[in-house]
């Protein structure tokens, strides 16, 4: 079933028995999981759950112990320093906190991998900053701006315009309205949702708020003691019949995980 919707094109990832180990703590056990195109991906699971490794280890920024990792039909697990290059133009990130370089400006920031990696030009890179602000609601009279002179809202957002820099097929969130007040959460769901609607990327999210993967989220998955314990459609997150994940997602204190998992 898997091989057939590859070649439909309906699958993005096939994540297939992922393991990760960081000495003798055991992250990741076993992962299964299967991204689809265009889709919105939602990942719950408590602090320290394995979740942020899960999606380094998904492009290769994070080596994993065993297992594999496929997109677009092909196995990316073990990838040349050239051949993962080149693939990490295809997808994009929005890091928690946002990740800004303090030293470069707001438009250095955004074109940072283009220009890193001699895509394009000084010139050209200042225009595509430009065009990348607007698209995330910015003036361009930020540009010359550094991360220290933007409140936390318009780092974010220039976070989210530097993650789709290059038109990504697959943008990874990592927590992405984490310190940010009810407003302005709200409004980067909507931009989140926005870049995933023009760009018909396909979105992986990573967050505790439970609210935003309503909002931005069509799938959602929980990563448990490192392994996918459920997944389902966003509309189904209050009736699972899971009792993990049913007490992670109505936040009872009484249940199957325990103050000490966390």
């Amino acid at each position: 079933m898997k091989k057939a919707n590859q070649k439909e094109g309906l699958l993005k990832l096939i994540i297939s028995d992922l393991h990760k180990y960081f000495g003798n703590k055991k992250v990741l056990d076993g992962v299964n999981l299967d991204v689809y195109n265009n889709e919105s991906l939602v990942i719950f699971g408590g602090s320290g759950s394995g979740k942020s490794v899960l999606i380094k280890a998904i492009v290769g920024l994070v080596s994993a112990d065993s297992g594999k990792v496929e997109f677009d039909g092909s196995d990316i697990t073990h990838l040349s320093r050239h051949s993962r290059d080149h693939l990490m133009s295809r997808f994009g990130f929005l890091f928690q906190g946002g990740a800004l370089f303090d030293s470069l400006t707001v438009w250095e920031n955004i074109a940072f991998y283009l220009l890193h990696n001699r895509y394009i030009s000084r010139r050209a890179a200042r225009e595509l900053s430009e065009r990348k602000l607007n698209e995330v609601g910015l003036a361009p009279d930020v540009m010359d701006l550094y991360p220290s002179e933007l409140s936390g809202g318009m780092q974010k957002r220039v976070a989210l315009a530097r993650a789709i820099a290059n038109d990504p097929e697959v943008i990874f969130f990592d927590e992405p309205t984490t310190g940010l007040d009810p407003i302005m959460a709200n409004v980067i769901n909507n931009l989140i949702q926005k870049v995933r609607t023009d760009l018909k990327a396909t979105t992986i999210t990573i967050t505790h708020d439970i609210e935003s993967a309503k909002q931005i989220g069509t799938r959602a998955a929980m990563l448990y003691k490192g392994q996918i314990i459920w997944n389902g459609k966003i509309t189904e997150i209050y009736n699972s019949e899971n009792p993990i994940f049913d007490q992670f997602i109505n936040g009872k204190i009484k249940g199957p995980i325990s103050v000490g998992d966390k």
